[in-house]
């Protein structure tokens, strides 16, 4: 029996756990190590799919599921198979034609398994797949093979702020639009969200919502953030996840995830 024993850590990984010089610190390392060695569970939810977090995967001890594409997929590590997805529906196509007609400026990343499509390749979707060492096949919409686990509109923020309300205004009942950083607006289906991931992988490990902890620094965190029993986020984090009263720890360049598991270590 260790002191952490059915408690569940949560993290966002680019600029929380990976930091801004793309490692994951030892200090991050040896701390979830501890917690794993007390009996505790540590996993990551972010918004890249599988096909650009699996090279990532091996990076930091991860000891339970791992939430993908903001809340569409739950995929085990340990045993390399996907456990659920939540895929955007039939209209997406259409529904995202639609925008792209009002704003042809918008680039539109979709992810149809290990694939990656993009429709109106722009600078920011060139910086987005190179950042990733991504392949990609240029196609249109309504030629890319379904399903699509999630959609990631790309432009300056002015215009994915009208993307964001051309979809919502239409269509917020088939999906979540949220942003990941000020050029990535990310679309998924309705109730597919970090948050909602979060709480499946703490009933499927046991874990009490009053020992589930999630930490994230964008507006894709948020729902888990409400989920968690401590919100934590890094000190780098957005205004918008700010504005919520989140306990503000070190930032992702100073070991974000250690401090969290002192405070814990605190707590239990």
């Amino acid at each position: 029996m260790g002191k952490f024993d059915h408690v569940l850590l949560v993290s966002d990984f680019d600029d929380t756990l990976f930091n801004s010089r793309r490692e994951v610190s030892a200090e991050n390392i040896a701390a979830i190590e501890y917690l794993i060695r007390e009996g505790g569970y540590f996993t990551v939810a972010t918004g890249r799919a599988h096909r650009t977090f699996s090279p990532c995967a091996g990076l930091a001890p991860i000891n339970a599921p791992v939430v993908l594409a903001n809340g569409a997929m739950l995929y085990d590590y340990t045993a390399d198979r996907e456990l659920l997805l939540v895929p955007l529906p039939p209209e997406t196509a259409h529904d995202l034609g639609e925008m792209s007609q009002a704003l042809p400026e918008v680039g539109i990343e979709v992810y149809h398994g290990d694939k990656v499509y993009i429709q109106n390749p722009n600078e920011y979707t060139a910086r987005h797949v190179a950042k990733l060492q991504a392949d990609w096949t240029r196609r249109p919409l309504a030629a890319m093979p379904r399903p699509w686990s999630k959609a990631v509109l790309q432009a300056d923020r002015t215009v994915l702020e009208r993307a964001q309300k051309f979809l919502i205004d239409r269509w917020s009942f088939r999906y979540e639009v949220i942003f990941s950083n000020d050029v990535l607006l990310e679309c998924t289906a309705k109730s597919a969200t970090k948050g909602g991931m979060a709480l499946r992988v703490a009933e499927r490990l046991g874990v009490a919502r009053k020992d589930l902890y999630c930490v994230g620094d964008n507006q894709n965190d948020l729902s888990m953030l409400e989920v968690s029993a401590i919100p934590f986020a890094p000190a780098n984090c957005a205004d918008a996840v700010r504005a919520t009263n989140p306990r503000i720890v070190r930032d992702c360049d100073e070991h974000a995830i250690a401090h969290i598991v002192e405070i814990l270590d605190g707590l239990y």
